[in-house]
């Protein structure tokens, strides 16, 4: 920007030609994130005042983005635990080495014995260093502890570890217009559906909306708080997380084979067996029902269904019918989830590839959640020109005094 400032005609008229140096413009983005975040939601109402936004099917999906932090300076318990046992070893050594130079006086300079002491003192810096760390992560209650960017984690990003920000986008199906978004530090995205998904209806302002997400988004408790709020999901249902070592149940024999009838309240297993209830327990603060049966010691199959010597147990959540559900109206409507790859991954591609933003450049997640806001303006300012044109925009923007916030215009 600081180039282009100097050479780019319509950027000289815009910034009535100020020439701004790189920090200046750094200094701008740092000191002014609330208003930066403030100006992308005024385009996004702008755009919902053109009739930019269809208001019927949103798709949502995160990305990670590497965050200025090394992988070298990001430590969980374990890894934490790894150096201070690796520390310990090496100082052990070390104090041997020292016993067998005081056996050896006479062979052994001065020099090498007070070289180990220093290398001693260092890892025993070292070593409180790491200490301090464990005992901070056991008193905040995180995972993990970043120190040139605390607010970024270590997660999984391009089948890599890397210390990123999990950026979370709602597009909408019309025009592939972004939404709304958010930056998390969230490893994973199993629990941002319901609050992207609420917050998408409150902008578009619907009695009711459709949303699609991919199989990360797949969570019972979310979904069920997007059915009470008039959101109808679409999320495929992951593979059940199966040992490959073990492998056991075979895929013939997952959860989904097995056909619930809702009148005799039993399952019926892929051998023709029934599951009848037996009892109600709270997994993972969710209330289940238990179901099983007497005949597995004598089913054919039960080495390739369960390892369990009592037999198959299958869990039916209290509200199972809403997945159950949201299954048949995936299998009726096999289009809305091809189409959320077309919706939210376009976004994503275009910013990553196109405006070479794979990285942030800032640290905190309120100054990463500015900058994301200010690519996400740039990203929607360019759809909007391409769709309506920079003539009409402007034409639009000079007939229109629209306190967009408030949801009232004047009109010219």
């Amino acid at each position: 920007m600081e180039k282009e400032s100097k050479r780019n005609l319509g950027l000289m008229w815009l910034l009535k030609k100020l020439a701004p140096d790189f920090k200046t413009i750094a200094d701008f983005r740092k000191d002014n994130c609330d208003s930066i975040k403030k100006v992308c939601k005024e385009f996004i109402f702008l755009c919902k005042h053109l009739d930019l936004f269809g208001g019927e099917l949103v798709a949502i999906d995160g990305s990670k983005f590497r965050a200025v932090n090394s992988k070298k300076r990001n430590f969980n318990e374990a890894k934490l635990r790894k150096r201070l046992k690796e520390i310990g070893e090496k100082i052990d050594r070390y104090f041997e080495e020292l016993e067998e130079n005081d056996n050896n006086e006479a062979f052994i300079s001065s020099t090498d014995a007070e070289e180990l002491k220093s290398k001693i003192e260092q890892l025993k810096e070292r070593r409180e260093k790491y200490q301090k760390f464990l005992r901070e992560l056991k008193d905040s209650g995180e995972t993990q502890i970043s120190l040139t960017d605390p607010d970024s984690r270590a997660m999984m990003n391009n089948h890599r570890i890397e210390v990123c920000y999990n950026v979370q986008i709602t597009v909408d199906s019309k025009h592939k217009l972004i939404l709304d978004h958010e930056v998390t530090n969230e490893v994973k995205d199993n629990n941002q559906l319901s609050k992207m998904s609420k917050r998408a209806k409150e902008i578009l302002e619907v009695d009711e909306l459709e949303v699609t997400a991919d199989k990360g988004y797949h969570n019972a408790v979310e979904i069920k708080e997007c059915v009470d709020d008039n959101i109808i999901p679409y999320i495929p249902e992951p593979d059940p997380n199966v040992s490959k070592r073990i492998n056991i149940p075979e895929p013939p024999f997952y959860k989904r084979e097995f056909r619930y009838d809702k009148e005799m309240d039993v399952y019926i297993c892929p051998a023709g067996f029934e599951l009848s209830f037996r009892n109600l327990a709270e997994i993972h603060g969710k209330l289940m029902r238990l179901y099983k049966t007497n005949r597995c010691a004598v089913c054919l199959f039960k080495s390739k269904c369960t390892r369990n010597l009592r037999g198959r147990i299958i869990y039916r959540w209290e509200n199972e019918e809403i997945l159950e559900e949201m299954k048949k109206r995936i299998e009726g409507n096999k289009d809305k989830i091809k189409e959320r790859q077309c919706l939210v991954e376009h976004p994503f591609g275009t910013i990553k590839r196109s405006f070479n933003q794979g990285h942030m450049l800032m640290k905190g997640i309120k100054k990463v959640g500015a900058e994301m806001s200010l690519t996400i303006l740039a990203y929607n300012v360019t759809r909007v020109i391409n769709i309506i044109g920079l003539k009409e925009l402007i034409a639009f923007l000079r007939c229109h005094s629209i306190p967009l916030m408030n949801k009232s215009s004047v009109i010219c």
